[in-house]
């Protein structure tokens, strides 16, 4: 079971390369679901690509957008700029674009959750069209995953299993579009559905009336974030073929964590899963170290309490303090020396220290300093000296 993670830059690519990922996706833009997420030049993208194929990962581009008239031509100049590069897969939603990638490329096509697939006689048309994998619509319970898998068995499989929903019917939602003009099925959602809504009596003009669905609250569209790693065990039993996390416009602390923890529950379910059992409260713990809103298992189990209604504010229990690379730590917020700190390892693993002394690097000067601040490069000496490990991760509890 192959773990896809989110790219939307270069440095989110390689992050999710370095914890764990066996692939990545990644958007171009004009023409991906990300437009507001950070998208890739052509040229960011080769780097992106060479870079994940050194590591022996694969890259899938997003074009997944619902084309116009207008944007055919500049849809196929693009797919025959991107095949240059060597993908491992372009993701679609529209049938006309699958219909453009197979006249113009060998590379295998897969089809977005954009495009709805609930069923099995869709996943043998998209066969039958040319497609290679179907990224199934959230809305389906494991039953119904585990009668298409059977059903269509030389299909792959993707499912999605950690990230944002949407509350419109996998994705397709005009309410941002009508609201501000920012359109969801380009990437540029504003989540209207997250805001507060009131209505107004016909004669008190200008007097808000607060929408009590029930006696929760009143943020009626607000969707839980799924997380399917109960069910993971489930999914690979089933065969599906990919798991997905989704990332729109997430930050490197939350790819790089929800990369790790998935590899390692993969690997456990694979390789032992009595001790997936007895590992899962620790790895669903640091999962909760991540911004997110309440977790779900979706429509995986049929569930029915999707939304949540008390706020469409994020919990947020850590602070990403720092990224380890090249033996130095690229600082993203502040911290001083004396702070309790955790550090997180690609291995899915965490222990907590001290910071005990902080050395800025510019060039070749160092100096010693008390406290760091974003963009600054130093080298930190820890009460408990980490284990020795390229990739890593420095948080602190809020």
């Amino acid at each position: 079971m192959e773990l896809l993670s989110p790219a939307g830059t270069l440095e989110k690519l390689k992050v999710a390369v370095d914890f764990g990922a066996d692939a990545v996706y990644a958007g171009v833009k004009h023409f991906s679901l990300r437009e507001r997420a950070g998208n890739f030049t052509i040229e960011e993208l080769k780097k992106g690509i060479d870079y994940a194929h050194s590591k022996g990962k694969k890259v899938y581009i997003t074009l997944n957008a619902f084309l116009k008239n207008h944007e055919i031509e500049n849809f196929k100049k693009t797919v025959d700029a991107v095949a240059e590069l060597n993908p491992d897969g372009f993701i679609v939603a529209d049938i006309g674009a699958l219909s453009i990638v197979k006249d113009r490329t060998d590379i295998p096509i897969h089809i977005s959750t954009q495009a709805n697939v609930t069923n099995i006689a869709t996943v043998k048309a998209y066969k039958d069209l040319g497609a290679s994998r179907i990224v199934l619509a959230r809305e389906l319970s494991l039953k119904e995953i585990a009668e298409i898998k059977k059903a269509v068995p030389d299909m792959e499989i993707e499912v999605f299993v950690h990230g944002a929903m949407c509350m419109a019917y996998s994705g397709r939602c005009l309410l941002s579009s009508y609201l501000t003009k920012r359109d969801p099925n380009r990437g540029s959602c504003a989540q209207s559905c997250r805001w507060k809504y009131y209505v107004i009596e016909e004669k008190r003009e200008g007097e808000l009336y607060p929408i009590e669905e029930d006696h929760h609250g009143t943020y009626i569209f607000n969707s839980k974030d799924l997380c399917a790693l109960p069910l993971l065990d489930k999914l690979y039993e089933i065969g599906v073929d990919s798991v997905k996390i989704e990332g729109r416009v997430k930050s490197v602390y939350y790819v790089a964590v929800t990369t790790a923890v998935y590899r390692k529950a993969i690997n456990l379910i694979k390789n032992n899963p009595e001790s997936f059992k007895l590992e899962f409260p620790k790895l669903l713990e640091e999962l909760d170290k991540v911004s997110h809103r309440p977790y779900t298992t979706g429509f995986l189990e049929s569930e029915t309490e999707l939304q949540y209604y008390q706020t469409s504010s994020y919990i947020r229990k850590y602070k990403f303090l720092a990224l380890f690379k090249n033996g130095t730590w690229e600082v993203r917020n502040p911290f001083s020396v004396g702070d309790e700190v955790e550090i997180f390892y690609s291995s899915g693993e965490s222990i907590k220290t001290r910071i005990e002394r902080i050395i800025q690097i510019k060039g070749n000067k160092r100096t010693e300093i008390e406290q760091a601040h974003p963009n600054f490069t130093v080298k930190i000496t820890f009460t408990n000296q980490p284990e020795n490990s390229n990739f890593m991760i420095l948080r602190k509890l809020i």
